[in-house]
């Protein structure tokens, strides 16, 4: 199965401890570490991408346990460079917002506050642009990692999936009139791909948006997957279980892409998988982290 990689990444993430004065409180020997891997295709039909990907990873010890990592992936709606306008533009509010944070900012709002702020750049955007840009929007699905926890924060039908073991839960609802249709039992799963493309929210489209957002723990072994419909319209469940748990995280992206592609390649299709190998446990006490020993 062979595909056109236009954009691949693979990162081992590991942050060695600063070394603090004897005087100095020691930080706890064990932190959060991950390993990451990304990758998208125009796929089969399409001529351009509208997918787009990006991340903030901490400098040090010390900025992984104050701001923490962020994982970004939107997918443009509008053709014509439109969408790919979109989603670029909102990636790089997100990932330059994130990096310009104060240092201990809850994840949850900070990730709705920066998707709400990319979502007047591109409103604003679009309606400066005339009737050329009034099809111009993007999903968007992001990722938060501080500790032991992860914060993902969407809107659109870009999937946030957590594979632990052999089970693998979706973070995300899509916001699609074929998932409102399935939910309310109106049709079937096999009657809802007419519709499957039909977003009910999109970052971009109203001068407002409502974003969805929620936390989980996370534990080391887990592998949390960031993609566009591209993707999951072609693989199932299955799939991800099958090619997530190999060891090389890059082989399973371009696996994952080269399955898609071979199964249906109608679309753009963008992945990033994030591998837990090693948290910093924490409790919360009147909203704030703390190290469990």
């Amino acid at each position: 199965m062979d595909a056109d990689y236009s954009l691949f990444l693979s990162v081992l993430h590991s942050l060695s401890e600063p070394r603090a004065p004897a005087a100095s409180a020691a930080l706890p020997s064990l932190m959060l570490e991950i390993e990451y891997a990304r990758a998208t295709d125009v796929g089969r039909v399409r001529d351009h991408n509208e997918d787009c990907l990006g991340e903030a990873l901490p400098r040090d010890a010390v900025q992984s346990r104050t701001q923490g990592y962020l994982f970004v992936l939107a997918d443009g709606v509008g053709g014509h460079e439109r969408g790919e306008v979109a989603s670029r533009l909102a990636v790089e509010t997100l990932v330059n917002g994130f990096r310009a944070a104060p240092a201990g900012q809850p994840h949850a709002a900070l990730l709705s506050r920066l998707v709400q702020h990319a979502n007047s750049l591109i409103y604003n955007q679009r309606h400066d642009a005339g009737a050329q840009g009034m099809s111009m929007a993007t999903t968007v699905v992001s990722c938060a990692l501080r500790f032991d926890r992860c914060v993902v924060a969407h809107v659109g039908d870009s999937r946030a999936y957590l594979l632990r073991g052999a089970q693998v839960t979706a973070l995300t609802r899509d916001h699609s009139v074929a998932a409102e249709q399935l939910s309310l039992g109106v049709v079937t799963s096999d009657e809802a791909g007419a519709t499957r493309h039909l977003l009910t929210r999109s970052v971009g489209h109203d001068l407002f948006v409502q974003v969805d957002v929620g936390e989980h723990q996370v534990q080391p072994g887990d592998v949390l997957l960031l993609c566009s419909d591209g993707l999951h319209g072609s693989v199932v469940e299955a799939d991800l279980v099958h090619l997530l748990r190999q060891p090389q995280l890059e082989i399973a992206v371009q696996q994952l892409i080269a399955l898609a592609n071979e199964r249906d390649g109608s679309d753009n299709c963008s992945v990033q998988a994030v591998r837990i190998r090693q948290v910093e446990r924490t409790g919360v006490y009147r909203g704030r982290p703390y190290a469990l020993r």
